[in-house]
């Protein structure tokens, strides 16, 4: 075929792809199902023109077309990267991350599970080997979830089970590939099978070699990328790059997984890129992936699409019965899996509960598709496999992804209607009323200004002011009528929506460049996560949500470990810095959400509503003040220089709108104009690089902040500083237990704590320290010591902490006035002498 036919026949591919998808909109049926069968018809044609009379006398090129030279590879090495890599692209991988259990067990799971069942069923009704069985199970193990997923999206179905669908479908392919590939080797002739053992090595290397080399590939891309940081079409076309050369080099060089490297690849991508790309290079790359993956996705499933006749040219009576026994078992397992394994997680709280409709929904929207066609395609192609594994595959593979495009993919969004998932819950059809109203007095008092700058005459603006005014009152009768909606609901109702409008200024924040790059991605993950738990439980979840975006996270405890055993302070400090500018930004969204909700909110909900969401919002602002307090006193000068770079990037972006004006005015040329802009683009680059914190120089500044420490020469001060270790707790973590014997004395650097005696409690803040009456007298403390902030604590043990009273003669005082206020008796002596047998006073404070 030549160059000039393929082109052609590409041309009239993407008119069909044009055309489809309108088409699937206006027949409300999904867009893969429109491309199957048009692919399918055309399949047909095809194969029929080729063994009409009219055959003969086409031109040789047109013949080699209809003959369709269309191969496995073309679906696995040029189609299938570019969709992988586009979806692990564009998911919110930091919210995935929270749910990797159920999204992996639901892959992995479902997979293995839907290959055991599907094999094991046909194995009684055929003449097939069990092992080819199984293969046929692994090759239709393959979901295509994205009409199911589309339309949850389109009902607003819960944001958590819509990321578990979407993450399981992301991992599906990877675990149906590999499975795949390893019962493959046993249906080929003249290949070894593999032993139990060989198979228990190479299955770990298919995963681990995937992640490591789609890991490593995109750490370099995203290097190469940030060095041209002016030239997003150049950073698109290495982009581009990535998920073929990773799958190439994954498959035929590593022999491990190819699929499990790309979608590794672009999630790696996905966290790194906002922090090393402009925003604007960022959203272009995106954008262009985006159609990328949809020319990618359509081809693929209309090339499989016709294929379907070729494959289906030999069906039997007694095949349509192996069809029927596959649909059974594929929907007992993916049963078994939405009603069983689900459940249980659901009970270990690592999945959301997913209520009866939307089981039914994922159930009946397991589509198959383009992987399960190309996977039979491979099969069919081998010079190794039987004959009749050949034929048994083809046809049994494709009349089941034809039953799930033909059956289910047209009933689905039927379904979905019958199960009322398509209607709007009470709660906010009730509210939908007030909304309206509310929306059409504010369009009212719009156009009434609006009709008074135009100078329109009185007699249409009356004549309309009388019809709007009959719309308003049909509206607030509905309004007036409608189920009366408890304080409660409204509460929730008004917290979401200003999670929703925090989002939105993240987001308008991060576009004026007001924001760091790669620290936005996170907090919108923070207000996901918000928006979530709100709507799950009210005012307390929000809250607790809000509480945790606060907190120290199993990273920040890693990398607290990593500082405190190790000395290795880099992570530490970036995520102490990372910590810093996102509660300062949060401040600073919290600040401006009080405006919307007095001029939205409070309009639809209420004034009693809206002033206990204004408690709500400024009790979230007083724990983010706290905690940047306790930051700023910990790192004296840091929050100063953050604020100061904050500042500096609204200067510039300032700047760069009044080029902008002057440009479109005419003032200056296009030249002066680019010469500008890039002046102010490298300007911020050296903003968004965050100021280096030194935690040594930190400790050493706590240190002299500390009055007990005023009289150390700096020598002995640098010395205490080192020894010092540094502890992060959460609220709520018990330092010292009744009945225990300190090891180490306390000093608060941040937050505070409380000490609760015999139903008495007294709380202790920065500069005061504790544990060392019970670690000098070595009696069980009658008192249990906590956290009741985020703290940040700097620990000395008993063997320094007692160098240090007998070299520190105010420190020594100090202890002994506490000792006698408390009614402990101390040995004054025993202070100055020190600890007998102590290490070597350079090893800690001298």
């Amino acid at each position: 075929m030549d160059i000039v036919t393929l082109v052609a026949a590409l041309a009239i591919l993407f008119i069909v792809i044009g055309i489809s998808e309108p088409l699937a909109e206006r027949l409300r049926l999904p867009f893969t199902v429109i491309l199957a069968v048009v692919g399918a018809v055309l399949g047909a044609l095809a194969l029929y023109l080729l063994n009409a009379e009219i055959g003969t006398a086409l031109h040789p090129n047109i013949r080699r077309l209809l003959d369709q030279p269309i191969r496995a590879n073309v679906f696995l090495y040029v189609l299938l990267p570019t969709l992988l890599f586009q979806v692990a692209l564009m998911v919110n991988a930091r919210r995935m991350a929270d749910d990797w259990v159920p999204i992996l067990v639901m892959a992995v799971m479902a997979v293995i599970v839907s290959t055991v069942i599907i094999g094991y069923a046909l194995k009684p009704f055929t003449t097939l080997p069990l092992v080819a069985c199984l293969l046929i199970g692994a090759i239709v193990s393959t979901t295509d979830p994205s009409a199911v997923v589309s339309i949850f999206r389109n009902i607003a179905a819960p944001q958590r089970l819509t990321r578990i669908v979407e993450g399981e479908s992301l991992l599906n392919d990877a675990a149906a590939i590999a499975l795949f590939g390893f019962f493959l080797t046993f249906v080929m002739l003249g290949v070894p099978n593999p032993t139990l053992q060989e198979a228990a090595l190479a299955f770990p290397w298919l995963i681990a070699g995937g992640v490591a080399i789609g890991w490593v590939f995109a750490r370099v891309t995203v290097a190469l990328m940030a060095l041209i940081p002016t030239f997003p079409r150049a950073q698109v076309s290495i982009s581009v790059a990535l998920p073929y050369l990773t799958y190439v080099v994954a498959e035929q060089v590593a022999s491990t997984s190819g699929v499990i490297a790309v979608v590794v690849a672009g999630l790696t991508l996905n966290l790194l890129g906002p922090a090393r790309l402009i925003p604007t290079s960022w959203q272009y790359l995106r954008e262009v992936w985006d159609v990328l993956a949809y020319w990618a996705g359509a081809l693929i499933f209309i090339l499989a699409a016709l294929l379907i006749p070729r494959l289906m040219g030999d069906l039997r009576p007694s095949d349509l019965m192996l069809i029927g026994v596959i649909i059974l078992a594929a929907f007992a397992a993916r049963a078994l899996i939405l009603y069983g394994m689900l459940p249980i997680l659901a009970m270990l709280r690592l999945s959301p509960k997913v209520e009866q409709p939307y089981r039914v929904a994922i159930l009946w929207g397991g589509l198959r598709g383009a992987v399960t066609l190309a996977l039979a395609l491979a099969v069919t192609e081998s010079a190794l496999v039987p004959q009749a594994i050949k034929r048994e595959v083809g046809i049994l593979a494709t009349g089941f992804a034809l039953f799930t495009l033909l059956v289910q993919g047209t009933t689905l969004r039927w379904v979905i209607g019958r199960l009322g998932l398509d209607r709007l819950p009470a709660l906010d059809r009730a509210l939908s009323n007030q909304v309206i109203a509310v929306a059409l007095q504010n369009v009212r008092e719009e156009v009434a200004e609006t009709t008074r700058s135009y100078r329109l005459p009185q007699s249409v603006i009356r004549s309309e002011a009388k019809r709007f005014a009959t719309r308003l009152d049909i509206a607030v009768d509905l309004a007036e009528q409608a189920q009366a909606i408890p304080d409660r609901e409204r509460i929730t109702l008004g917290l979401v929506a200003l999670a929703g409008r925090e989002r939105d200024l993240i987001i308008e924040n991060f576009r004026q460049q007001l924001f760091s790059a790669r620290l936005v991605e996170q907090m919108l993950s923070d207000v996901d996560r918000l928006i979530e738990r709100t709507r799950q439980g009210g005012r307390y979840e929000y809250r607790a949500a809000g509480r945790q975006a606060l907190g120290y996270g199993a990273w920040y405890r890693l990398a607290v470990w990593l500082h405190s055993r190790l000395g290795w302070s880099w992570m530490l400090e970036s995520m102490t810095v990372d910590r810093f500018e996102i509660l300062l930004n949060q401040r600073l969204v919290l600040g401006q959400l009080h405006e919307f909700l007095e001029s939205k909110i409070r309009r639809i909900h209420g004034r009693r509503v809206a002033d206990l969401l204004h408690e709500s919002l400024r009790r979230r602002e007083e724990e983010i003040e706290s905690t940047i307090e306790g930051l700023r006193l910990q790192y004296p000068g840091y929050a100063e220089e953050l604020e100061r770079r904050f500042i500096r990037r609204t200067a510039l972006r300032l700047e760069e709108r009044e080029y902008e004006h002057l440009f479109q005015d005419g003032l200056i040329s296009r030249e002066l104009y680019t010469t500008l802009l890039n002046r102010a683009d490298q300007a911020r680059a050296k903003l968004e690089a965050h100021p280096h914190l030194d935690f040594a120089l930190q400790k050493d500044a706590f240190v002299r902040s500390f009055p007990l420490f005023e009289g150390m020469g700096d020598e002995q001060r640098r010395k205490l500083s080192r020894a010092l270790t540094t502890r992060y707790v959460d609220p709520g973590t018990v330092l010292i237990r009744m009945g225990e014997v300190p090891s180490c004395v306390y000093f608060i650097a941040s937050g505070a704590v409380e000490i609760e005696r015999k139903g008495q409690k007294r709380r202790m803040g920065r500069g005061e320290y504790f544990g060392h009456l019970g670690l000098l007298t070595r009696e069980p403390r009658s008192a249990m010591v906590s956290a009741i902030t985020h703290c940040t604590l700097l620990t000395l043990d008993e063997a320094r902490f007692r160098r240090l009273l007998s070299r520190n003669k105010a420190l020594r005082q100090a202890v002994l006035e506490n000792a006698a206020q408390r009614g402990v008796s101390l040995d004054a002596g025993l202070l100055r002498k020190g600890e007998k047998g102590a290490p070597d006073s350079r090893a800690g404070a001298g």
